[in-house]
């Protein structure tokens, strides 16, 4: 595994926006009745979902208005921000790098470095490294991540494998620059192996559109798609993560010798609650400590972690020592334990 580390990096704040769009899986028509549908959310832990379907919302609006709200609220002169990590695999784009045009939106100084990052799930840990690492010489003093992706636009509304679980958000987390801070340690893995496990088959340049790729096909009772919409093998993922997240969480805290009972909170990739609930119990982590926001917002992808962090409230996280683990499509897992100081957490953003 691969362990990392860096100094002198302060999270000031983070922030969140969902679509005011929000769905209810009890009312779905593709599950086969009241039963059926009640069932679903008690096992996944996914009632409601904020979704852009139909709305012209992509992943960069949702992200321009928590970075938008988060700048405000740390009055942070765009001017002064030198970096931009923007980590979706939902941009607005094949090219350009959708960060480039954040920087513009948010009016970012011409010398900003910014950069798109392709990773789901993971993707708001990678990210939180990458930035980091930019941030932590002290030659670039303010950073903004921003993590977040609109899956629903990529799931077929006649796939019951798929469509119930995932929902839509958009983050901003703000990084600078601040000797002697706790340092942010890292563990990541990768195993492109199972890459087929989470996978849109068409649309890139390995399988490009076709006719075919529009047709829709009945895989079994309930599941309808076509090739531009995601595929979710349950059973590999499922295997794959109760496997990988404890011991990633595990690896991490062994490297860098810390005690499990240290952390205040685990926060968890929102994935879905039995999954979750599963790896909880491997790594004999208390309830207190996990926080969910499934119910709520569902799978949201990259940005599950800090819409999570968002829920919990900056009350709650004042001062803490946090543990976050993401894993899924890739397939790609990673760990981070950092201490949340007096983060400043932004009231949530719908729109």
């Amino acid at each position: 595994m691969a362990f990392y580390k860096t100094n002198n990096v302060l999270i000031k704040g983070i922030s969140a926006c969902v679509p005011v769009n929000k769905e209810d899986n009890k009312d779905l028509t593709l599950f086969a009745d009241q039963h059926e549908a009640s069932k679903f959310i008690e096992a996944t832990g996914v009632e409601f979902r904020h979704i852009v379907r139909d709305s012209g919302i992509c992943t960069s609006d949702l992200c321009f208005n928590a970075a938008h709200r988060l700048m405000d609220d740390l009055n942070w002169n765009a001017e002064d921000i030198d970096c931009l990590i923007f980590v979706s695999q939902t941009p607005d784009y094949i090219l350009p790098a959708t960060s480039c045009i954040l920087q513009e939106r948010l009016k970012l100084s011409q010398n900003c470095y910014a950069m798109d990052i392709s990773l789901g799930c993971s993707g708001w840990v990678y990210g939180l490294s990458v930035i980091s690492s930019l941030i932590s010489s002290g030659f670039m003093k303010k950073g903004l991540l921003l993590a977040g992706d609109t899956t629903s636009v990529t799931k077929s509304a006649e796939d019951k494998s798929t469509y119930p679980l995932f929902g839509d958000a958009g983050t901003a987390t703000a990084v600078e620059y601040a000797p002697e801070s706790d340092p942010k340690i890292f563990n990541f893995g990768t195993d492109g192996k199972g890459y087929e496990a989470i996978i849109i088959p068409d649309g890139g340049f390995r399988s490009f559109f076709s006719e075919k790729s529009f047709v829709t096909e009945e895989i079994e009772p309930g599941i309808k798609r076509n090739r531009l919409q995601s595929i979710l093998n349950g059973p590999a993922v499922f295997t794959f993560a109760i496997t990988k997240a404890p011991k990633s969480v595990n690896a991490l805290l062994e490297y860098f010798n810390i005690e499990k009972e240290s952390i205040d909170y685990f926060i968890f990739h929102q994935a879905n609650f039995f999954m979750n609930e599963k790896i909880r119990t491997k790594l004999k982590i208390d309830k207190e400590k996990t926080p969910y926001c499934l119910r709520e917002f569902g799978n949201t992808s990259s940005a599950s972690i800090p819409l999570t962090l968002v829920d919990l409230g900056a009350n709650s996280l004042k001062n803490k020592k946090l543990l976050a683990c993401a894993f899924g499509v890739g397939l790609s897992w990673a760990s981070v334990v950092f201490e949340s100081g007096q983060i400043h957490v932004s009231s949530l953003i719908e729109i």
